[in-house]
């Protein structure tokens, strides 16, 4: 099948404007591997062996291999992705009011490079669609909701609309991921900065901690007893890869202070260094240039957290070699996005299969061994 789609079905979608060719891909996905029986033979023909001990964040995985947002924006073949053999999938970016994006054309393909453009600008259904469609789902994975700010909303005023949409997903989602890192919305970015984002992660996180105290108490039907601690939802940031050393460091002290569950590492560059492709279009970068970037900023916040908080690697994954490359710098999972778009329906299964080849070879037990095998704390 991955002959197919690299000889037939990729050059024919690959003569289509890309996000023409991305929609009927998830047209395809959608009615190809809507019923049960459907979903249950590819997920028999694509399954590996499940990764044994895979606990992050006390949710457990089946496979170290997500699905990045952007490519499901509203969670419309999650159950579909987990049959090709995805472990979990990452919807959005999603906004509390559903918008649009950036005029069209707005992404772009560099496969000399095995890299896409994208300046999309979050065009999504709104938090609060996309959420019910969750929950009618009797989901096959784990699956986090990526939570992003509205464009026209200033950035004085982001924490309000990032707690909406913070609201909606709570029920949803199995964890959830703050957005502060894409290059497409204007001013995003600042957010990063280190009183910005302090700011606006405590406050998410004392609203997880509220919710999951009314959570709890109705599930119970009764106050818990005094000093049991209240399990949160798990909160991750997503960070860009242009960060320098000293931002990262920073984030990193935030996200252990506040206790966050993890960093998601990285989301698309604004750079363009050593291109094969003469391109002059503005918006994010992602696939192999992106892959030494991001290893370096996973490595970067495996040491200053001293391997104690959890990483989603991603950037630049197409073979399974790629994805042990950022389990060995400090990733606890890793998610791919552009390397599916160029390998195809096999994806998942081929880096699952490698994976576990590799770690065999190398003689480790089991991944969680691997992880920042390669960093010296």
């Amino acid at each position: 099948m991955s002959k197919i789609y690299e000889k037939i079905i990729r050059p024919a979608l690959f003569k289509v404007n890309p996000e023409t060719a991305h929609e009927f891909g998830i047209e395809t996905l959608k009615r190809g591997l809507e019923n049960k029986s459907a979903q249950a033979y590819f997920a028999k023909k694509f399954a590996t062996k499940e990764f044994e001990n895979l606990e992050r964040f006390d949710l457990t995985f089946k496979n170290p291999l997500g699905i990045a947002a952007g490519f499901d924006k509203n969670g419309i073949v999650v159950n579909q992705l987990a049959a090709l053999g995805f472990g979990f999938v990452e919807v959005g970016t999603v906004t509390f009011n559903p918008q649009k994006g950036n005029e069209k054309p707005r992404m772009f393909r560099l496969p000399e490079d095995k890299a896409l453009i994208n300046r999309l600008g979050f065009n999504n259904e709104g938090t609060e669609k996309v959420v019910e469609r969750l929950k009618k789902l009797n989901r096959n994975c784990i699956v986090g909701v990526n939570i992003g700010k509205n464009k026209d909303v200033p950035n004085e005023k982001a924490i309000e609309n990032y707690l909406k949409s913070f609201d909606l997903a709570y029920e949803a989602a199995d964890y959830i991921a703050v957005n502060v890192s894409s290059p497409n919305t204007p001013n995003l970015r600042e957010l990063q900065k280190a009183e910005n984002l302090e700011e606006l992660l405590s406050e998410l996180q004392k609203r997880n901690k509220a919710l999951s105290a009314d959570f709890s108490r109705q599930s119970a039907d009764e106050k818990p007893p005094e000093g049991v601690t209240q399990n949160l939802k798990p909160l991750v940031v997503k960070i860009a890869p242009d960060l320098n050393e000293s931002e990262i460091e920073a984030i990193v002290d935030i996200a252990q202070r506040l206790k966050l569950s993890g960093i998601i590492a990285t989301n698309t560059t604004i750079k363009r260094e050593n291109l094969k492709t003469k391109i002059d279009e503005t918006g994010g970068l992602s696939g192999k240039p992106l892959q030494k970037m991001s290893n370096e900023v996973i490595a970067k916040i495996y040491k200053y957290s001293k391997g104690n908080l959890p990483i989603i690697g991603v950037g630049g994954i197409f073979t399974a070699d790629d994805a042990f490359e950022k389990i060995a710098a400090g990733a606890s999972l890793v998610q791919a996005y552009t390397g599916f778009i160029y390998q195809g329906f096999t994806f998942a299964r081929d880096i699952n299969s490698g994976l576990h080849e590799i770690l065999k070879e190398k003689g480790f037990k089991n991944l969680n061994e691997a992880v920042g095998s390669k960093i010296k704390l």
